[in-house]
C-alpha cells in the first residue's frame, strides 16, 4: 500500500442482498492505521465466527487495496503460491 489516506469497511451477512449490509469502520486514515484496524476486525470474535463476512481497505478513489473474506482469507492482493518441497 502506498502512502495516503484509506478507509476500512466491514460487511455483515444479510439474507436479502449480501453486499448491502456494511459499515465504514474508519475513514481517511493512514495506511498503518487501516491495516491494524483491518487485522483487528479479522481476528475479532465476529471475524472468527462469521458475523463479519468481509473486510476491505479502500483508497480515496474507492479502489480496493485489500480484501479479506470469511472462510477464504485474504483474497486481494493475491498471495504468492507456496512451492511444494
Amino acid at each position: 500500500m502506498a502512502s495516503g489516506i484509506f478507509n476500512v469497511v466491514q460487511f455483515f451477512p444479510d439474507q436479502k442482498e449480501p453486499d448491502d449490509c456494511y459499515e465504514y469502520v474508519l475513514k481517511g486514515v493512514d495506511p498503518q492505521t487501516a491495516v491494524l484496524r483491518a487485522r483487528n476486525l479479522i481476528n475479532s470474535v465476529g471475524g472468527r465466527i462469521g458475523t463479519t463476512r468481509r473486510v476491505i481497505i479502500t483508497d480515496p478513489l474507492d479502489c480496493i487495496n485489500f480484501e479479506w473474506i470469511y472462510g477464504k482469507g485474504i483474497v486481494f492482493p493475491p498471495q504468492p503460491e507456496k512451492e511444494e518441497k
